[in-house]
């Protein structure tokens, strides 16, 4: 799975890999599920950057606390899940991150791992995003991430991880009509992305800790 993420560059660098407006962001570190956080998708023939809330809540759920257990979505599944199908079909969208943690059970308790992108660019995660009447009439956007089999740098450390997809596939993913089966195709491969990985203090398991000392080398 994908439980934590990073988001750190300037909102130039955003708009320049995505090709969408700049928007004010403040780096994060630790994105945790159920915080708003930035997507990309497609609106009206062009893209925009809007902030959902991390945790996927179906148009027809009952209570906004499903949210909480649908952060990431199964490739495999995906388009049988009443959760996801509708979703897969027409409403995907691009999770921007600069690197994403994994952890790994050791003796000492389960040691966090960050990945991130040898050549230091941006990824963008497969998404999906759904809109949810809440009772008192709200409207709340909110998104999951797709995983897939991990590749052979992520396998050591957990055998889930996010769908990577290269630039060239942002534009195929976006539109709305683009073909489902063909789509489903490409996330069940893994990412063939290059990754450094290195230990991290366990201080990201603290929701409340969101500072760039996290994504720094630890030697537990």
């Amino acid at each position: 799975m994908c439980g934590r993420y990073t988001l750190a560059v300037s909102p130039a660098q955003l708009a320049a890999r995505f090709g969408v407006a700049p928007l004010e962001l403040q780096p994060r570190y630790n994105i945790a599920p159920t915080q708003p956080a930035p997507v990309v998708r497609a609106s009206n023939g062009t893209r925009e950057l809007a902030l959902l809330r991390w945790g996927l809540i179906p148009s027809w759920a009952n209570d906004a606390a499903i949210g909480a257990r649908l952060i990431n979505a199964r490739s495999e599944t995906v388009l049988e899940k009443p959760a996801f199908r509708t979703a897969f079909r027409r409403q995907r969208c691009l999770v921007p991150a600069s690197g994403f943690y994994e952890w790994q059970p050791t003796v000492a308790g389960k040691q966090p791992f960050y990945f991130t992108p040898v050549d230091g660019d941006l990824m963008a995660f497969a998404g999906l995003w759904e809109q949810w009447r809440a009772p008192n009439g709200a409207i709340v956007e909110s998104y999951t991430i797709l995983t897939t089999a991990a590749n052979e740098i992520v396998a050591p450390i957990h055998d889930r991880m996010p769908v990577i997809l290269p630039p060239d596939l942002d534009a195929l993913w976006l539109d709305p009509t683009a073909d489902a089966a063909r789509l489903h195709h490409l996330c069940l491969a893994p990412p063939p992305v290059a990754l450094r990985v290195y230990p991290v203090s366990k201080a990201v398991n603290q929701v409340r800790n969101d500072g760039e000392g996290l994504i720094q080398p630890y030697t537990p």
